[in-house]
């Protein structure tokens, strides 16, 4: 191993020690002997078996069969979630064909960032996570159940579900994900026609065509945004079936599957002597697994937010420095859009999954000796990618070396020797940065500020042509305390339109960006925000700052501007599509580096 990645995961262990065995003993607790429905009254499980049909029905009066409860994240609106309006029907069929019993639990909202983006909906985004994760519990609390099949993809789904899962951590739990749509327009095409949209050289029926053309079918927006890099952090942290992560909807193989991931949790259930429980997967090794897979695959940043929140939930603190110290060691192994041209089809294509994993294994920079869904065998038996045999699915070995080594290098030859993310700090406060995507002569900017309070403050000014030159746009009050903590896509096409015409622009926000942060430079998720007690408040136009990614570096050059009174907030967000329900929310959740959680730590 890498000695840099067991100091990190000995940090870990060490700052969590109290906190994580407090939980530990918590779900050790909770686990009861037999089936856990033998413990409700007859009232009280006549209530839960009665719309089963005679079959199943029969099955649980007894207290020898399994039940799986199946929490599901399906809408047919969202392509991402759509293929799994089947699933429970071949679930529930799997069961029955290994004497088991699975019962539609319950459904968790899935809402869209792409739907919501740059909407008053997208304030609701982050708090989504948090509302699923009580979702999820809401559905786990009939105590019903001896495992769980999570259904979930999304940006906020697949986070939300594990957080709620690690509440019935003494439960196993398999993810069982959709798999992307097949590629469609280029992803290089598409930007094209989104820098030309926003320089009005083109009107939104173009747009509308281009974008139809990118996201066409059922599926998960083939690009490596959150929704992908949730695949491949709950595979690469043990829950799912190995390769199984980006396997086209609607083929035979993704069916086989969802039969293999039933017959697994049946192989670990309660009731099996492979007993393997949701909450000792999900450790200190696995959470810094998870880190690694995000640092060599340039994943969403979002994670740099969703990955705190997950440990928390299994006792485990961990923090931005973590991440930076992993960062500094761990190379970047593929260029998926926005990090490169290719998607995530071309990725499965050229290695995938089991090829990622033995890289890095190979190169001590992934834990080995871990448990996962599987039982036995570590992350090694994550290097295998499934096939079809007889219609079953089965595994074999993956290709040793990339078919494309323009998607997938090697830790000899990476596309760069340090990982895409960096840890930010100054007189500002800390903030996260991608940068796998942004070239390196960009990484450094030194320019005067220009504060806006909204995102569409920005194209405003952009289309009266008062932005054409050098600048760092300051967006505050976007912070998770202020409006739940939105995405601010729409900065992207405008800042990289003024950096594409030799300007030197970059982001400065307590706000996020995701994984479709691109070319242009981006402090995001700056603590502490603006509206709670943050520096950049006080910023006013023409103050210099500097931002230095590759030295870590952020701050105003202008020391006196930090005594200022700062800025008051409007709330001029907090009414309106579903906002004002969420105010609870607001109150209580923590900074962006605590996971921009509305739960405390997992044993408090």
């Amino acid at each position: 191993m890498h000695p840099r990645v067991i100091e990190v995961t000995e940090r870990i262990a060490d700052r969590s020690r109290s906190s994580r065995a407090a939980y530990l003993d918590k779900i050790r607790r909770a686990r009861q002997p037999g089936v856990s429905r033998q413990h409700l009254s007859c009232g009280n499980l006549a209530h839960g078996f009665a719309a089963s049909d005679a079959h199943d029905k029969s099955m649980l009066a007894v207290d020898r069969a399994a039940n799986f409860a199946i929490v599901s994240s399906y809408n047919d609106m969202l392509s991402a979630h759509q293929p799994l309006q089947d699933y429970p029907a071949i679930i529930k069929r799997a069961a029955r064909e290994i004497g088991a019993v699975a019962q539609f639990a319950g459904g968790v909202p899935a809402m869209c960032d792409g739907v919501t983006q740059g909407r008053e909906g997208m304030e609701l985004s982050l708090f989504s996570r948090d509302t699923i994760a009580m979702a999820t519990a809401v559905a786990m609390s009939h105590d019903m159940f001896d495992g769980m099949l999570c259904l979930g993809v999304c940006d906020k789904i697949v986070p939300g579900l594990l957080i709620g899962a690690l509440s019935f951590g003494h439960l196993p739990c398999v993810f069982v994900p959709a798999g992307p749509m097949l590629s469609g327009l280029s992803n290089a095409e598409k930007v094209r026609v989104r820098q030309l949209y926003a320089e009005g050289k083109v009107g939104r029926d173009a747009l509308l065509e281009a974008e139809s053309q990118s996201y066409h079918s059922p599926g998960t927006c083939t690009f490596y945004g959150t929704a992908n890099s949730n695949q491949m952090l709950v595979e690469i942290m043990g829950l799912q079936l190995p390769g199984s992560s980006f396997i086209n909807p609607g083929t035979p193989l993704r069916e086989a599957l969802t039969v293999a991931a039933v017959e697994q949790l049946d192989r670990i259930s309660t009731l099996s002597p492979g007993y393997q429980p949701l909450g000792e997967i999900i450790d200190e090794k696995a959470i810094v697994n998870g880190i690694i897979g995000l640092l060599a695959t340039g994943g969403s940043t979002n994670h740099t937010i969703h990955l705190i929140a997950i440990a928390r939930a299994a006792g485990i603190v961990i923090d931005w420095q973590d991440m930076a110290d992993l960062s500094d060691v761990v190379p970047l192994l593929c260029r998926i859009y926005p990090n490169g041209s290719a998607d995530v089809n071309h990725f499965q294509a050229a290695g995938g999954m089991a090829l990622l994993i033995r890289e890095l294994l190979d190169n001590g920079l992934l834990h080995n000796e871990v448990q996962t869904i599987l039982g036995e065998g570590g992350m090694r038996r994550f290097c295998e990618e499934p096939h079809l045999e007889q219609g079953r699915a089965r595994w074999r070995a993956g290709v040793e070396s990339s078919l494309d080594g323009d998607i997938i290098s090697t830790c000899a030859a990476p596309f760069s020797r340090e990982g895409g993310l960096k840890l930010l700090r100054g007189n500002l406060g800390r903030a996260v940065i991608k940068t796998s995507a942004v070239k390196p002569e960009y990484r450094r900017v030194c320019a005067p500020a220009v504060v806006f309070e909204h995102q569409d403050e920005i194209k405003q000014r952009f289309d009266a042509g008062e932005l054409e030159r050098d600048f760092i746009a300051v967006v505050r009050f976007q912070g998770p305390k202020a409006n739940g903590m939105p995405e601010l896509h729409k900065l992207t096409p405008v800042l990289g339109v003024l950096q594409d015409r030799g300007f030197h622009v970059a982001l400065v926000t307590d706000g996020r960006m995701s994984g479709a942060s691109g070319k242009v430079p981006a402090a995001i998720h700056l603590s502490p925000e603006a509206l709670d007690g943050g520096p950049m408040a006080c910023i006013q136009d023409g103050d210099m700052l500097e931002l230095d990614a590759d030295k870590g570096v952020l701050r105003t050059l202008n020391v006196e501007a930090l005594n200022r009174a700062a800025a008051v907030f409007s709330g001029s967000g907090q009414q309106g599509m579903g906002r004002e329900l969420f105010s609870g929310f607001r109150q209580l959740v923590t900074s962006a580096e605590e996971g921009a959680t509305v739960f405390p730590l997992a044993t408090q």
